[in-house]
């Protein structure tokens, strides 16, 4: 059985999960606190499956993956059932640009290490640290929006769940922990509750994993 390191919390672990119950795939949840003792990330048993000390890390019979969507690639092309991804190249291009808007350009800003940096090295303070998250989740939510305009229906492209919609629920759970003011994005929060309802969705949810704590 694969398993999944991550952590409840975790926006590219969330990613993952979302993908992994979407094809309805038997895996098993390993919990790495981000947090405790410092970040059992960082441990020596960890670091050997995942060198960059991040989550999350698949691990399938010998190979050990991370970069959770090199994960969610690898998953597509092993099970190719319930794609998510459209038909066409151009489509899948398109979905593929979205997707990477989110967890390459939003995403890497905001993260633990990032706030971790922030706080604890550069001392900044709350306020500036949140003033910095807004503007980055800002600025690539406005972004998305207007690509929306053009490519979404029920989800970011058409009516069909894709790893687009993946990466903004996940992004959009990140958002709400720093009380981002999203009623500018009528399509995003469509497309966002859309999701939700999903069961896949609803089962990787954060607060739906066993190491999740209030």
């Amino acid at each position: 059985m694969m398993k999944l390191y991550g952590y409840w919390r975790s926006t590219a672990a969330f990613r993952v999960r979302i993908a992994l119950f979407y094809k309805g795939l038997d895996f098993e949840n390993v919990a790495v606190h981000l947090v405790k003792d410092g970040g059992e990330q960082h441990s020596e048993s960890y670091a050997a499956l995942n060198p960059n000390e991040l989550v999350p890390t698949l691990v399938d019979g010998d190979l050990k993956l991370h970069q959770s969507l090199a994960i969610i690639d690898y998953l597509e092309e092993k099970y190719p059932e319930k794609s998510l991804y459209p038909d066409s190249l151009a489509d899948k291009a398109t979905v593929k640009a979205m997707a990477m808007d989110i967890a390459c350009e939003v995403h890497p800003l905001n993260n633990l290490r990032v706030q971790q940096y922030l706080s604890q090295t550069i001392a900044v303070e709350d306020s500036v640290k949140t003033n910095w998250v807004h503007h980055w989740m800002h600025q690539g939510f406005s972004s998305l929006e207007k690509q929306l305009e053009n490519v979404s229906g029920q989800f970011c492209f058409g009516n069909q769940i894709t790893v687009a919609d993946i990466c903004l629920v996940a992004q959009i759970y990140n958002a709400d922990r720093f009380n981002v003011d999203l009623s500018a994005y009528p399509l995003i929060n469509k497309v966002v509750e859309n999701c939700r309802k999903h069961s896949a969705f609803i089962a990787a949810s954060p607060e739906n994993q066993p190491d999740a704590v209030n």
